[in-house]
């Protein structure tokens, strides 16, 4: 199933269908590497690396995408910014973003926060871990703030994933980076939304419909192989 994968990956690769390319690429290795862990001979475990090492050089390439989403413009729920993103591979996850906290926004970026960690846990995914890097809040919204953090934390243990929360208070950049090499950076971090019209007006609940800011998305992928 490996060495199928990997042959996908090299037909993708010479049509320039870079972005499906990298991600066959990093599933056939990790799927080869499994082999190579259950298997007891040494001849065999020396040809399976010597392939990896090959399929590995293939992927190396460095890859960078950019999206441009307009004011107003809908359609971009996290589903279609991540979704492709999210192979069956990937266990962990990194957010970093200053401002999932309260402040004047009526916890949206809270709010923001907890969809995206429903959209991974639903997602085809095995996410175990979240790391989250953000600031505090100011004054009594702290408190409100880690209160609502604990909740999400222990919401997400109910499912099988651990919830890690670290602050700083020199953040600035946004990035949310998962484990199969995928790194994807919005110029607003997760609260690229506009504010809904109403609680009862379209767009409320399904993200897709909701009115964005004007921001950019820039995906980028690294090579990102387990140790054999």
């Amino acid at each position: 199933a490996g060495a199928e994968t990997v042959k996908r990956a090299v037909q993708l690769d010479v049509a320039s269908r870079f972005q499906e390319s990298l991600v066959c690429y990093q599933e056939g290795i990790d799927l080869l590497l499994q082999v190579v862990k259950a298997t007891t001979d040494e001849a065999k475990k020396h040809r399976y690396r010597q392939k990896i090492s090959e399929f590995t050089f293939l992927s190396d390439g460095k890859y960078h995408k950019q999206i441009r989403i307009e004011e107003n413009a809908t359609g971009f729920g996290y589903e279609k910014l991540f979704l492709e993103y999210l192979t069956e591979i990937v266990s962990e996850v990194w957010v970093e973003d200053p401002y999932i906290r309260q402040v004047h926004q009526a916890s949206r970026c809270l709010y923001n926060f907890l969809r995206f960690c429903e959209m991974l846990v639903k997602g085809p995914c095995k996410v175990k871990t979240i790391h989250l890097l953000t600031s505090y809040d100011e004054g009594s919204g702290r408190s409100q703030q880690m209160i609502a953090l604990e909740e999400i934390k222990q919401s997400l243990s109910n499912y099988g994933v651990t919830l890690n929360i670290d602050f700083s208070s020199s953040i600035h950049d946004r990035e949310i980076r998962f484990n199969n090499g995928w790194m994807i950076k919005i110029g607003r971090g997760l609260d690229y939304f506009k504010k809904p019209q109403g609680r009862f007006s379209i767009g409320f609940c399904d993200f897709d419909l909701r009115p964005c800011h004007e921001t950019t998305v820039d995906v980028f992928h690294t090579k990102h192989t387990k140790k054999m």
